[in-house]
C-alpha cells in the first residue's frame, strides 16, 4: 500500500487487494493455517500486523506460484517438510513417473526448474507429456465393437 507504513495494520480489505485475491479467501486461510490470526475487534473486524501480512504473503506465494497444496504449505509452515528452509522452499518433491508401456519410447524429461522460478511450466510439460502418451496408447475404435 503507498499510503500506509510497512508497520501499519493491514484491514483485510487491504491486505486482499494486495495479494490480489478475495477477502473470503484470507478467511479461509485462517480457518486451515493457525499461525495466521490477525486481531479481531468490534464487530470481528480483522487488522493483520505486518507479521501476518508476510505469512499471508508467503501462504499466496506458496500456494499460487511454488505449486503447493493447502496440506503442502501446512506441513511446510509447521516444519514438518524438508522444504521448510527458505533455500529449499521452491523444490516441491519430484512427480512420480508413469509406469512405461512395452515397445515404447520413455517420454522426455524436462529439465530441473532453476531455483527461485516457478515450476507451474514444469508441471504442464509434465501434463502434456501425459497426455500425449494416453492420446497415442488408446485404442483407435471404441471399445465393444467388432
Amino acid at each position: 500500500m503507498a499510503g500506509k507504513s510497512p508497520q501499519a495494520f493491514r484491514t483485510i480489505g487491504e491486505l486482499a487487494d494486495e495479494l490480489g485475491i478475495a477477502q473470503h479467501i484470507l478467511r479461509y486461510w485462517e480457518t486451515r493455517f493457525p499461525q495466521l490470526r490477525p486481531l479481531q475487534r468490534a464487530g470481528n473486524r480483522r487488522y493483520y500486523r505486518p507479521d501476518d501480512v508476510a505469512l499471508a504473503k508467503r501462504i499466496h506465494r506458496l500456494l499460487n506460484q511454488d505449486g503447493y497444496t493447502i496440506r503442502g504449505v501446512q506441513q511446510v509452515l509447521s516444519g514438518r517438510n524438508k522444504a521448510s528452509s527458505p533455500e529449499a522452499e521452491g523444490a516441491p518433491a519430484p512427480a512420480p513417473s508413469p509406469p512405461a508401456e512395452p515397445n515404447s519410447a520413455p517420454p522426455p524429461v524436462a529439465a530441473p526448474a532453476a531455483t527461485g522460478t516457478t515450476d507451474r511450466r514444469r508441471l504442464r510439460e509434465i501434463r502434456d507429456g501425459l497426455a500425449a502418451g494416453l492420446a497415442d496408447s488408446a485404442p483407435s475404435e471404441p471399445p465393444g465393437t467388432p
